[in-house]
């Protein structure tokens, strides 16, 4: 916010110290119905305590008026006990000079304190998030709140990141990442990445704070994903002097079949400077215990490519189909003939997923339409996996059509995913340690891999990368809670503090692994890994 949009008081408020507590509203942020942002609160609660009696006199209240950010429900992030700061850092300090698993056990126990005492702050800033999701390319407002955080938390960010190249694909004018560094501003670099945006989705449950904006949902966890890197910045804010090295912030839009990832790259997230080597990101998975850390070697998540299939026919009357060119029974010939690829055209010891995800023709009973659509997607854990599947998609869909007298057009993706996968050294050398140190069952649960898909592949096709899934369900498949791009999923909040700890954890543990002088850091300095 522009220093001329604030206005400042300074006040004095006297206040009975058995009603501290009760004084909390004076930093809260309301809700102006004209879409102004009034934020009452006190900028130092380590401004001057003067107790007389049972008397607090608390100084230098800041009156500032925002405007365009979302209204935020919570307690300001900015300060923190110094106290607090000087635990964290020397806990920081400890495990850089020190080889012992002691050193990283007082690490983990203060992050995790830590932690757990901005409990009230994630869960404020998750529920604010998602109460007004936004679509891949249009997190205007979403971008706002994050830099409203990050300003108030001291942290230097820019922004204009992830700017939409295809907007006849994706509406939206894109733009809205934002990428903030802590640390020393020099390498070894480490980089975290959150995603930010919702689905198309009419939000189906009955909580307070549900979506505000239909056709508009958090139905995959990103609001969450968002709040954990803002809480994480948090944390290594006050570990800052501390840190032998740079931690890249990465609030990336898009990920929703958008390659926001992919946008970012392009623009210089991975090579500007200092560059970073590692990368790490997450994401909430209903299918494992809440608070269990999962991950594997390799591949994780698949490759994805998805499709849209236009055929052309001649329409008639239903009573007449001698006369016409059927585009339905073309289609529905073409959808068969695809479930042969994965069963035929693909080894049985690779990975391989065609699926149909939509079929649209036809206007009434009794007329057959001149045109059909399909849409469709095509998923494997390698890409020269995925282009084979796609080669057969081409090869089946304009034989068959041929076969009925149809014209066939087939539109793809602007941009596949690559698999998401996980560096094999780094996984063995780090983050299978990180994991263990943060999971609720005290190891890294081994998974095997999934056939969703995730633009973080393209952070990881670039540099040495890490992507954890982080429990927050039953633990069943099916799970009992609903799943991913549910209508009725929600975000078990309770991870949200594990999430925190996992980012933190991962990014000091990451720098030290770069400072070493084993074989696997010298590969990841010199870029051979």
């Amino acid at each position: 916010m522009a220093e001329k949009e604030k206005t400042r008081l300074t006040q004095h408020y006297i206040v009975d110290s058995s009603c501290v507590g009760e004084m909390m509203w004076m930093r809260k942020r309301v809700f102006h119905p004209l879409r102004t942002h009034l934020l009452t609160h006190i900028s130092r609660p380590v401004a001057t305590s003067m107790k007389k009696q049972n008397f607090y006199l608390l100084a230098t209240s800041t009156l500032a008026t925002r405007s365009s950010a979302l209204p935020f429900r919570g307690r300001s992030p900015k300060t923190e006990e110094n106290g607090q700061k000087e635990r964290r850092s020397k806990a920081v300090e400890q495990f850089f000079v020190s080889e012992t698993p002691e050193a990283s056990a007082v690490l983990h126990q203060s992050v995790h304190q830590e932690a757990t005492e901005i409990f009230d702050f994630l869960v404020d800033t998750r529920r604010t998030l998602h109460r007004h999701p936004e679509l891949m390319y249009q997190e205007e407002e979403t971008s706002k709140t994050v830099q409203q955080i990050l300003r108030e938390l001291d942290i230097e960010f820019t922004t204009g990141w992830a700017v939409n190249t295809n907007p006849d694909v994706h509406p939206g004018p894109g733009g809205y990442g934002v990428v903030a560094d802590i640390g020393t501003g020099t390498e070894p670099c480490i980089l975290l990445r959150a995603d930010m945006d919702a689905l198309p989705i009419m939000e189906q449950t009955n909580v307070d704070f549900k979506s505000q904006y239909p056709n508009k949902m958090h139905a995959c966890g990103h609001d969450g994903h968002t709040t954990m890197l803002l809480g994480a910045a948090r944390l290594l804010k006050g570990m800052e002097n501390s840190l032998n090295g740079t931690v890249r912030l990465v609030f990336q839009p898009a990920e929703e079949g958008g390659a926001g990832a992919k946008r970012m790259r392009e623009e210089g997230v991975l090579t500007q400077q200092p560059k970073p080597a590692l990368a790490m990101g997450m994401h909430v998975w209903p299918t494992l215990p809440s608070g269990v850390v999962a991950a594997r070697p390799g591949p994780l998540l698949a490759a994805c490519e998805r499709f849209e299939i236009t055929l052309q026919g001649v329409g008639g009357h239903a009573a007449m189909p001698h006369l016409v060119t059927d585009p339905i029974v073309t289609g529905a010939s073409i959808i068969m003939n695809l479930q042969t690829i994965v069963s035929r055209n693909t080894s049985p010891l690779e990975a391989g997923v065609c699926s149909i995800t939509k079929f649209e023709a036809g206007s009434a009973f009794n007329i057959i339409p001149d045109s059909a659509i399909i849409w469709g997607t095509i998923r494997a854990l390698s890409t020269e996996t995925l282009l084979e599947l796609r080669d057969r998609v081409q090869h089946i869909v304009q034989s068959t059509a041929t076969t009925y007298g149809c014209n066939a057009t087939i539109k793809y993706s602007p941009d596949y995913y690559p698999p998401t996968v996980n560096d094999p050294a780094l996984f063995e050398s780090l983050s299978k340690e990180v994991g263990a140190l943060v999971s609720e069952e005290g190891r890294l649960r081994e998974t095997e891999p999934t056939m969703g898909a995730e633009d973080f592949s393209f952070f990881a096709e670039s540099i040495p990368s890490t992507f954890y899934l982080l429990g927050q369900g039953s633990g069943q498949v099916p799970p009992t809670n609903y799943g991913l791009h549910h209508p009725q999923f929600a975000l078990d909040e309770s991870v949200l503090t594990r999430g925190v700890e996992l980012h933190v954890n991962w990014a000091v543990h990451a720098l030290k692994k770069l400072a070493e002088n084993d074989e696997t850091s010298r590969q990841i300095r010199t870029g051979e890994l």
